[in-house]
């Protein structure tokens, strides 16, 4: 792991570069000047730029966000979202069944467009637990806390129900108190060390790497992937086969922490660089 100043002691080195949004680019309200910056001169370099994000939104929703954040979403070849991947996967999946599944939904009802990711789904969705098929996951249920979720997964595990994940994320950082908040896959987390079925298609899962670069003809000892999160940016670049930039004032800011995390999970980048700047 090299310690860099600035994305632009990289830039020769790679063609296309992957990157996380949420802690990277922006905190979900406004976008960051040192990320509008490096954007710029990046695509003055002509050099290929992906968004990859673990957001349980669908892709047109992140892709039309960007404008209100301040960059230009033609900047981008293409942008993918975790849960854009899990609603193809259910939507291919499920399509001709002539007998509806019943669907439990773990969504914020206060996020904007937390019903809408159930249109163009095959489902009935239901109340309660004990009447699913299958758990769609997207984002935490508001003011309910990990522990709180235990005995609906104790019922889930029980039935041997499924959980498609949206957002496989542990964490990300609050825009307001830059303290961490739980996401839907430290959910899934639980429920996968309870013994149930987790299926995930965000990072660090390949296959959104493989879907977000697929209309280029991907070197990909010229690619890289900056992100803030070990568990997904890292390690899904590592899983890729590419390398990667940690942005150490996202999620993980303690130098020492990161370096024990590191060592324990034997999950390390590239570089680290302090933030998103050229």
């Amino acid at each position: 792991m090299k310690k860099i100043k600035s994305i632009a002691e990289i830039i020769n080195d790679y063609d296309n570069f992957i990157i996380d949004q949420w802690g990277v680019m922006h905190d979900g309200i406004f976008g960051y000047d040192h990320a509008f910056n490096s954007i710029n001169i990046l695509k003055s370099n002509n050099k290929n730029l992906f968004i990859i994000s673990n957001s349980s939104k669908r892709s047109k929703s992140s892709i039309d966000r960007l404008p209100m954040l301040g960059f230009n979403k033609n900047s981008f070849i293409n942008t993918m979202t975790s849960g854009e991947m899990i609603w193809q996967l259910l939507k291919k999946k499920f399509l001709d069944d002539k007998n509806k599944k019943n669907c439990f939904h773990i969504y914020d009802e206060e996020k904007e467009d937390g019903l809408d990711f159930r249109d163009g789904l095959n489902f009935n969705f239901v109340e309660k637990v004990e009447e699913a098929d299958l758990i769609l996951a997207c984002t935490p249920f508001l003011n309910l806390q990990p522990i709180e979720y235990i005995p609906l997964l104790e019922i889930a595990y029980k039935k041997e129900i499924t959980m498609y994940c949206a957002n496989p994320d542990f964490e990300t950082v609050e825009n307001k108190t830059n303290n961490n908040i739980f996401c839907m896959g430290a959910i899934g987390e639980i429920y996968r060390k309870m013994g149930g079925n987790v299926i995930i298609k965000g990072k660090p899962d390949v296959s959104i790497y493989t879907e977000t670069t697929n209309k280029i003809n991907l070197e990909k000892k010229r690619s890289v992937a900056i992100g803030d999160s070990l568990f997904h940016d890292i390690q899904g670049a590592n899983n890729f086969e590419i390398d990667s930039v940690l942005v150490q004032s996202g999620i993980h800011k303690d130098l020492n922490i990161i370096n024990n995390l590191i060592k324990n999970h034997q999950i390390a980048p590239t570089y680290i660089i302090d933030k998103f700047s050229i």
